[in-house]
């Protein structure tokens, strides 16, 4: 119990930070984070719960993460379930605490996304369901790959953290004009259900996309390394 609460709270933590950065402070007047500071606030919620958590439950914070590191031998099956049940409450907890806060301003209005995902008339910069798509599962498989090769057990130690949380703020520097980025079905999720209508409809892709993208990852990685570290 003690591995699931700790990716509750790190799943909470990742969506209240990088989710918060982007509704409360990404073009707060005169001093907004913009698209960097999102990037970066990301980024740094997964370093952060590395550090605080990894060595309770590997801080996953991520459906696909944690599908990636079975894939890739890492991790039991038998833990996968209880492990995503956990990320999505802590993302759903997430969203209606930043969901509480947000409303406190006048003018808020969930409808403008909420950080939510989405491709087609909902993606930042208008991109297809294709692309959003495809940048999904390489983004996410990159993303497992950098994972399975900063906490091999011949990487240098210590430095994992540093290495995943900068490898998320790279992929939102590169993905958030096409959907947002999601890389994590929980974080998705979290503040979908909030929004509802075409974010609930088109969060099929950012659970889909990927998971599929996790275990490309985890497959690659084992081919490039060898046998699981």
């Amino acid at each position: 119990m003690n591995k699931y609460g700790a990716e509750f709270l790190g799943t909470f933590w990742l969506v209240l930070g990088g989710c918060g950065s982007a509704v409360l402070a990404a073009a707060f007047p005169n001093v907004g984070i913009g698209l960097h500071g999102v990037s970066l606030a990301f980024g740094l919620t997964v370093l952060t719960m590395a550090f605080a958590i990894g060595h309770i439950s590997g801080c996953h914070l991520n459906p696909a993460v944690s599908v990636g590191l079975w894939a890739g031998g890492r991790f039991p099956a038998s833990q996968l379930l209880p492990y995503i049940v956990a990320q999505v409450l802590g993302a759903a907890v997430a969203g209606a605490v930043l969901y509480t806060i947000a409303s406190g301003a006048a003018g808020f209005d969930v409808s403008r996304g909420f950080a939510s995902n989405g491709y087609g008339a909902h993606s930042p910069g208008g991109y297809s369901m294709l692309a959003a798509l495809v940048c999904e599962v390489v983004m996410t498989m990159f993303f497992l790959i950098v994972i399975l090769g900063a906490t091999d057990k011949r990487a240098p130690a210590g430095f994992a953290p540093i290495a995943i949380g900068l490898a998320l703020t790279l992929i939102h520097l590169i993905s958030i004009p096409v959907t947002n980025t999601s890389v994590n079905p929980a974080r998705s999720t979290g503040v979908a259900l909030f929004v509802g209508g075409w974010a609930i409809e088109q969060l099929w892709l950012f659970w889909v996309a990927p998971i599929v993208g996790a275990v490309i990852g985890a497959a690659t990685y084992r081919a490039v390394a060898g046998e699981a570290h």
